[in-house]
């Protein structure tokens, strides 16, 4: 059974993350809500450890920083993070990023044409 409080939404955004133990590395955001994520990379990370993320969002902005994220589970080049510890300003960019990624099947769907419709 998910016992989730918040939805996840599909994504592939870069991220690089670092813990106090050394522990660094590089992987893809596969899926992201407003309370965690979880990360496809070659590093291996432990559950329990604590990371700093940062997710790489849009080409041209910084990423967006998660100063404390804990790793809750670990399995085949996967693990899926907990955002315990983020700035206020951070915060808001991870709503709005969730948002857009949530509201983007139905923009999608309103940008195709109609059946039936001739150009």
């Amino acid at each position: 059974m998910d016992t989730r409080q918040h939805p996840r939404f599909p994504a592939r955004f870069h991220s690089s993350f670092t813990s106090v133990t050394v522990v660094s590395g590089e992987g893809d955001v596969v899926d992201l809500s407003l309370r965690g994520c979880r990360v496809q990379s070659l590093t291996d990370v432990q559950p329990g450890a604590c990371l700093e993320v940062r997710i790489a969002v849009l080409e041209h902005e910084p990423p967006i920083q998660i100063q404390q994220a804990v790793v809750r589970w670990s399995r085949e080049h996967q693990f899926g993070l907990e955002f315990v510890t983020m700035a206020p300003e951070e915060w808001a960019r991870l709503q709005h990023t969730v948002k857009q990624i949530d509201m983007e099947p139905y923009e999608r769907d309103k940008q195709a044409p109609e059946l039936g419709e001739s150009s």
